[in-house]
């Protein structure tokens, strides 16, 4: 069958000469009505630093699609900035909106006959949103990170948003001065990106690379490198081919590949965020998986990342030491992770995996060796405890350093 076996509705045929004239008013020319029509979801947005980079990102994909012989059609979705609503009534609207992506992007690629979808997102909601609809769509698909912030710096620290956060506790508990609270707000979020550490955004990225959704490396890019704006428009161009060979969400979304996402998660110490995220998605694919499933891979898998908000490392130290794919080949190694699992560029994990070597650098301290896991004893989660409460340190703490003592 031919590239376009979806859009040729709306292009082939006498019948259609009006859509061919719209149609030409958005670009389109003579040789352009047999190749494959490609969406561009657009989550860009100057709501919230984690949008606002984005749609640098889609204009890099648009010129890959055409590069690599389709059609790319751009729109737009929203997005609601957990960050800034938290603590207000806005925040009711925050799952809400995750619904609200979802549809917008199934809407778009069915009114419009779409023959496959690229998504760009960057915020907590609109990273499942857009799966959810790639999911229901079953049409050639790619999601594409809007990328990590940089981390903030102020007095010799690295900061994240979290920082901010915490400042206020430590500050309410007379525990530092207004100058503190104030340097740690100027300095926390330094450009665009989603929030530095291993939180929703960031967790939710590693899982659809783990899932083979992503490309290899592009789930902890930063937002403002040259790299980024590359791995999306090659994203772009693998979606393409995705189109000719036909490699659907259901070949890739199999339970093996929740299973590996769910093993990335625990490994990297990831949200709990990703218990809501990825039982919808599951559901949306028909997939059976259970909130059951996450204690079974929780107890197999070792936290071997040092990560924020438990730990001490972002994400762009992350990508720097190897990220999300040695992590995948340290548990491919141990027999935790599916090889032979499908991605979207038609090779296996195992084949993607091939040339990364199975233990870290010894030039890092972000991913451990199994053999460094000796050193989380008991003494050493209970030394954290301490720091915890002295500092007046958030209540998140509870949650991941529980995970962590796993």
């Amino acid at each position: 069958m031919s590239d376009n076996r979806r859009s040729q509705v709306v292009t082939q045929g006498v019948q259609r000469t009006p859509n061919r004239a719209m149609l030409r008013a958005v670009g389109f020319g003579d040789n352009d009505f047999t190749k494959p029509i490609i969406g561009v979801a657009n989550g860009f947005s100057t709501i919230t630093p984690c949008n606002m980079g984005i749609d640098d990102l889609a204009k890099r994909a648009e010129g890959g699609i055409r590069q690599a012989g389709g059609m790319p059609q751009l729109f737009g979705t929203i997005t609601i900035s957990d960050g800034i609503s938290m603590g207000t009534e806005g925040m009711k609207y925050s799952l809400v909106s995750r619904e609200v992506i979802a549809d917008s992007i199934e809407t778009v690629c069915n009114g419009q006959s779409m023959d496959g979808v690229i998504a760009i997102g960057g915020c907590d909601k609109n990273m499942p949103g857009a799966m959810l609809a790639m999911c229901r769509l079953n049409i050639p698909s790619i999601f594409v990170y809007g990328g990590t912030i940089k981390p903030g710096h102020y007095k010799g620290e690295d900061l994240t948003v979290v920082s901010a956060f915490e400042a206020v506790g430590e500050y309410s508990a007379g525990k530092i001065d207004e100058e503190r609270l104030l340097g740690v707000e100027r300095n926390a979020c330094p450009g665009s990106g989603s929030c530095g550490g291993m939180y929703t955004a960031n967790t939710m990225s590693s899982a659809f690379e783990a899932m083979g959704m992503s490309l290899m490396y592009s789930s902890t890019m930063a937002a403002e490198d040259a790299e980024k704006a590359e791995s999306a428009e090659k994203s772009a161009q693998v979606l393409v081919e995705a189109i000719r060979q036909q490699i659907l969400p259901r070949q890739i979304l199999t339970r093996k590949a929740f299973e590996n996402a769910l093993s990335v998660i625990m490994a990297v110490g990831g949200s709990t965020n990703s218990v809501l995220h990825m039982l919808a998605i599951a559901n949306a694919i028909g997939v059976d998986l259970t909130i059951d499933d996450f204690e079974t891979i929780r107890r197999r898998v070792p936290v071997l990342c040092d990560l924020k908000p438990s730990g001490h490392y972002v994400a762009t130290d992350f990508h720097q030491a190897g990220g999300v794919p040695q992590v995948m080949k340290m548990l491919l190694s141990k027999g935790l992770l599916h090889g032979d699992a499908l991605t979207i560029t038609g090779q296996t994990v195992e084949e993607l995996l091939a040339d990364i070597p199975e233990t870290p650098r010894a030039d890092q301290d972000v991913i451990r060796t199994y053999s460094q896991r000796q050193i989380l004893t008991r003494k050493a989660f209970e030394n954290a405890l301490s720091v915890i409460m002295a500092v007046g340190g958030s209540t998140n703490s509870v949650l991941h350093m529980l995970t962590r003592s796993a």
